[in-house]
C-alpha cells in the first residue's frame, strides 16, 4: 500500500471511531472518559494530517541551526581548592560553626 492509501485507511478508522463515540455518548452521556476519547481522536487526526503533509513534502525534519563557533572549553583541575577561599562562608547544610541546629 502507498502512503496515501495508509493515511486514507487511518482516516476511515478515525471516522468509525467518531461514530462509535457519538453513539455511545447518546447512550451513556458525555462523561469525562468520552471527552478524553474525543480529544485523543482529535489529536490523532492532527497527527495523521501532519504525516500526510510530510509524505507530500510539505514538512520535513526541523531545520538545523547553522554551525557556529564552538565555545572554549575550560579545564577544571582535580586538585582540591585552596581552603582560604572559603573562610567567609558557612558550610551549606551543616549550619554555622559553634552553633547548634534548632
Amino acid at each position: 500500500m502507498s502512503l496515501h492509501d495508509e493515511l486514507t485507511d487511518i482516516q476511515q478508522c478515525l471516522d468509525r471511531l467518531d461514530g462509535a463515540v457519538s453513539r455511545m455518548s447518546r447512550e451513556v452521556g458525555d462523561g469525562l472518559e468520552l471527552r478524553r476519547v474525543r480529544l485523543d481522536a482529535a489529536h490523532l487526526r492532527e497527527s495523521v494530517a501532519l504525516l500526510g503533509a510530510v509524505g507530500q513534502g510539505g514538512l520535513g525534519p526541523p531545520p538545523q541551526p547553522p554551525p557556529g563557533p564552538r565555545p572554549e572549553l575550560i579545564t577544571i583541575p582535580d586538585a582540591p581548592y585552596d581552603s582560604a577561599l572559603w573562610t567567609d562562608s558557612d558550610d551549606e547544610g551543616l549550619g554555622v560553626k559553634d552553633r547548634h541546629a534548632p
